[in-house]
């Protein structure tokens, strides 16, 4: 009896790429983003030495970003709720108004809590609105989008002048463009920590210093919004993709057809997702009102709402990006209130840095035209540096929106928006 053998199969070659695909792109993982951080407090540590200007990383200056970043991060934090369904929400900066002057009007008669949720449900009635149009009617997003814009803020300077500049309001300091003051919300200060990192940043040592001005803007007069926007924060990332509310949602952005062949009410969820995108719009507002200023004063936001926006699509329509391109775009508004030309001339010199960088990382991917674009770009502006002393004032007022555009033009290769996002959709279309 002969026995027979099996012989194992060898393993099929890899198919081969196709002609021209495009390399797989690497995943953004946790050790990457530290990497990334540690490389760009280590660049931001060696400017402020050469260029002693220890502001840069000052516990004040990461306390003043935080206040500023909070607002801006909650308005992209609303931008992705509702974009991830499928609604393009351009109405942010008029939600944001609605929340000012809800926290305003409310909080000034009742305590600041109060205020903060009349703020958010503003906010909501501005979504609501925003959906009614786009989903059920089926308005261009843009056009509804500007229309709340406009419409927020005409229905708040009316109402203001009402409300803010008559009785008891008017003796207490209101008047047709701002409310009477509204109480402070509390603020968290770690005892004995903060006083030990301010102390230590003190000695301007490398890195070391910086690492502690950081920290300690980060505990000293924290205040409570601060945190729950955070735990919001990760509250949005763990609802969106680690939950089956989230994969509906989401599919509601990519393809509704499909998820209404799967049994999704599509409406139902772009509803939910814009009128969460409202409130978290309004929270943002609130936070303007009751935090920095304790007033509702006209024009507070300052298009902070379109620097949300621009914030969530740096952050590739992500909550981690989107913490970051906030962060970035609130450092960049603290500069100017904290001797902001001297610092400002600083971070030429960080910035020519980078654009060298990029160059060579151009240089080696083979894109020639945009490494010597980059090249002569950082070589204009270290001529700039060399000669000059400071920024002048205009420029550091625009250094937000001039950030803003930079980062958006240099991100723009690499952003994914959702597929369906801005369509119109109407029930069994797919029919």
């Amino acid at each position: 009896m002969t026995a027979t053998t099996t012989e194992t199969p060898p393993p099929s070659p890899a198919a081969p790429k196709a002609p021209g695909a495009k390399p797989a792109r690497r995943r953004l993982t946790l050790a990457r983003v530290l990497l990334i951080v540690a490389g760009g407090l280590i660049l931001l540590s060696l400017v402020r030495i050469l260029t002693g200007a220890d502001q840069l990383t000052s516990a004040g200056q990461i306390s003043a970003s935080l206040g500023l970043a909070v607002p801006i991060g909650l308005a992209g934090l609303a931008g992705l709720w509702s974009e991830r369904a499928g609604v393009v929400n351009i109405g942010l900066e008029g939600m944001m108004i609605l929340g000012t002057f809800g926290a305003g009007w409310i909080g000034w008669q009742t305590n600041p809590w109060l205020g903060i949720l009349a703020g958010i449900a503003f906010g909501v009635l501005g979504g609501l609105l925003h959906a009614v149009v786009t989903v059920t009617f089926g308005v261009d997003h843009i056009v509804s989008g500007v229309a709340i814009n406009l419409l927020a803020l005409g229905v708040t300077q009316y109402l203001a002048k009402i409300f803010f500049n008559a009785g008891e309001a008017q003796t207490l300091g209101g008047n047709p463009k701002q409310s009477p003051p509204v109480d402070s919300v509390p603020d968290i200060t770690i005892p004995g920590l903060s006083d030990g990192l301010t102390s230590l940043a003190g000695h301007h040592w490398f890195l070391v210093s910086d690492l502690a001005g950081i920290l300690g803007g980060a505990i000293t007069n924290l205040s409570v919004l601060t945190i729950f926007a955070a735990v919001l924060f990760v509250g949005s990332w763990w609802v969106l993709w680690r939950t089956p509310f989230g994969l509906r949602l989401r599919s509601c952005g990519e393809n509704p057809i499909a998820a209404e062949s799967l049994g999704v009410n599509v409406y139902s969820y772009k509803y939910m997702a814009v009128a969460i995108s409202g409130g978290l719009a309004g929270l943002g507002g609130a936070f303007l009102a009751t935090v920095p200023s304790h007033i509702y004063l006209e024009g507070q936001t300052g298009g902070r709402g379109y620097i949300g926006l621009a914030a969530m699509i740096f952050g590739n329509w992500r909550p981690g990006g989107l913490a970051m391109g906030a962060g970035l775009f609130g450092f960049s508004d603290a500069l100017q209130l904290r001797n902001g030309g001297e610092t400002v001339h600083a971070l030429l010199l960080l910035l020519v840095v980078l654009l060298v960088l990029l160059a060579a990382w151009k240089a080696y991917r083979k894109a020639r035209f945009q490494a010597i674009l980059s090249g002569i770009t950082a070589l204009l502006i270290l001529v700039w540096y060399l000669v000059t002393d400071t920024v002048p004032s205009d420029f550091v007022g625009a250094t937000p929106y001039v950030v803003t555009l930079l980062v958006l033009s240099l991100s723009a290769q690499r952003l994914r928006m959702p597929k369906a996002d801005g369509m119109r959709y109407r029930r069994g279309q797919g029919k």
